[in-house]
Parts: C-alpha cells; sequence; structure tokens
C-alpha cells in the first residue's frame, strides 16, 4: 500500500510540472524569422510639400524614393545628391530589388526640368515603373 501511495505522488509531481523551453525556442526563432523577412520603409529624408491630385492611386512594390525640394535639391536614402549621380544611385539600388519601383516625392514647388531629369535618369537605369507622389 506504501509503494502504491509513493508511486502516485511521484507521478502526480512529474503531471504538475511543463517544460517550456520547446514553446520559448519556437517563440524566438518566429521572432527572428519576421525580422529578417520584414521589409521595411525607405524614407527619401526630406520633407516636401506634395501637389493634389483627384486620381491618386497606392503603388505597390516601392524600393526607390526620390525626394526633390523646393529649391530643386534631390535628396536619396536621407542624402543629398548631384541630379548627375541619380542614374547610377538608382541602378544600384534597383539591382538589389529588381521587382521595385521609383516613386519621386517632389515638392510642388520644385522645377519641373529637376523633375523630368529625375525620371529620365530612372528609366535610363532600367527603371520604367516611376511614379510621381502627390497628396489626396
Amino acid at each position: 500500500m506504501r509503494i502504491n501511495q509513493l508511486m502516485q505522488s511521484q507521478a502526480d509531481n512529474s503531471d504538475s510540472e511543463i517544460d517550456l523551453t520547446p514553446m520559448l525556442d519556437v517563440v524566438f526563432i518566429m521572432l527572428i524569422f519576421f525580422i529578417v523577412t520584414a521589409s521595411f520603409i525607405k524614407e527619401a529624408g526630406v520633407d516636401v510639400t506634395r501637389p493634389e491630385a483627384a486620381t491618386a492611386q497606392q503603388v505597390e512594390n516601392v524600393n526607390i524614393l526620390i525626394a526633390i525640394t523646393a529649391t530643386n535639391e534631390i535628396w536619396i536614402d536621407k542624402r543629398r545628391v548631384d541630379r548627375r549621380s541619380v542614374r547610377s544611385i538608382v541602378e544600384r539600388m534597383h539591382a538589389e530589388n529588381p521587382k521595385g519601383a521609383v516613386v519621386i516625392q517632389a515638392d510642388k514647388k520644385s522645377n519641373t526640368e529637376t523633375v523630368t531629369s529625375v525620371i529620365d535618369s530612372s528609366r535610363a537605369a532600367g527603371v520604367y515603373d516611376v511614379s510621381l507622389a502627390t497628396s489626396e
């Protein structure tokens, strides 16, 4: 009778403890997976006042943002760049993500010549999906 009581108390002790180590391993692996696969939003580096458009549409797969300020400065990846170097930068960024698109965030006071130059440089770099950002 005493042996039965000892076996029953040992069985109760082993059932009351749950090993959380495998569950924590799975949670950490999932966390690492989501961090690695998450796409991060890239910013051009400056705030611009975009023109308004009634027919604005959302663009998917944007990986190259180019900002043009009211004083016609060109910004890519939070760096001011020269007009002549836009093509090489777009080529490099497009090589990192070939399915990506270019979105130009031009200030409404910027010069049309600068915007056209950036569009031409983007197309010369092999990116034909070029859009102009507007506000709704």
